[in-house]
């Protein structure tokens, strides 16, 4: 009697123990999921924003506005933020609803290569047509007779083109080493884009506008840019510090990082991409330092703004001569 009460206490000992332990894993997975589901609705609820602003603008500019050299990359741009909102709400969703029961089925190889190799497909298209757009809104401010004479035609068609092509090159060297045999492993090819892409097309760009702002409103000649120019500032400005961290997670190899980090990345790309229509809107929407609040009038006074520049007023034979600065 005494052996058998002996190994009953000992066995339910063991399954308090198993009971505790399984109660202690299971507080602890509500904890994490309820932190990544708070970010993922909050993600999915500025994704949502952020379609609507997108969708508004794609509207606009393929309806309601002629086609210039810079409507073709805020065309482009939309359509790649547009993308990347609408996919990260598909992931984000099929997450939720793979957390709720606190069973991470949905946290497998498909999730970790291909749907983050697409999302970054858009990311990095964003990023690229910005940058084109910024530098390309750079040489028309300093030189605008040049750039008016020598620009080739259909420059912003070809530019899209090859930076769309870009961006899927590296997703496609990107999916290569990280599947097959390479001779570049999967983490060097993340470090070595995220490099490249911090350098080039998110610090650059954003050191050259803001030098080139600074020059507008301290040169002997002081002139104002133009909205354009100051709504494409602000999305440089933007994309550094809300794009960043997700640049940040992709150089840290994202297959292997803390989901949560994933998560807050995703949420301020979120932001990244869906601030663009409303700084067009705020931008077009301030007038003689009065607010109007009209989208179609603002989004026409950002697009298709005309200013005189004192250089072009005295070019000989053409005495009036209208540039978008």
């Amino acid at each position: 009697m005494e052996e058998i009460n002996t190994t009953n206490l000992s066995l339910n000992y063991l399954n308090s123990g198993s009971a505790d332990s399984q109660a202690v894993n299971q507080s602890l997975c509500r904890a994490h999921n309820f932190s990544i589901l708070m970010i993922s609705g909050v993600c999915m609820g500025i994704s949502v924003c952020g379609l609507v602003g997108n969708g508004i603008v794609l509207w606009f500019l393929g309806f309601h506005v002629k086609k210039t050299p810079f409507t073709v990359y805020v065309l482009n741009l939309a359509i790649a933020d547009f993308s990347l909102l609408l996919f990260l709400l598909v992931i984000l969703t099929l997450y939720v609803n793979s957390i709720v029961p606190c069973h991470f089925s949905f946290n497998h190889t498909f999730t970790k290569y291909i749907l983050m190799d697409l999302v970054l497909f858009w990311y990095f298209a964003s990023m690229y047509l910005l940058t084109a757009m910024s530098m390309e809104r750079c040489l028309s401010v300093l030189f605008p007779i040049w750039y008016r004479c020598h620009r080739p035609t259909h420059l912003s068609g070809i530019m899209c083109g090859v930076l769309w092509a870009l961006a899927g090159l590296y997703i496609a060297l990107v999916f290569l080493s990280c599947y097959f045999s390479f001779h570049i492993s999967c983490k060097q090819v993340f470090q070595a884009l995220s490099i490249i892409n911090f350098l080039i097309f998110t610090l650059f760009p954003l050191l050259s506008n803001l030098s080139l702002f600074i020059k507008l409103q301290r040169g002997s000649q002081k002139r104002h840019p133009g909205k354009l120019y100051v709504a494409i500032l602000l999305s440089v400005i933007f994309l550094f510090i809300f794009g960043f961290p997700l640049t940040v997670v992709v150089f840290l190899d994202p297959l292997y990082l803390n989901l949560l980090f994933v998560h807050l990345s995703y949420l301020l790309a979120s932001l990244n991409s869906s601030i663009n229509p409303f700084i067009y809107f705020l931008v077009g929407s301030c007038q003689k330092r009065r607010f109007k609040f009209s989208a179609k009038a603002a989004l026409h006074r950002v697009f298709e703004e005309k200013v005189m520049t004192k250089e072009e007023s005295h070019v000989p034979g053409d005495p009036e001569v209208e540039t978008t600065l």
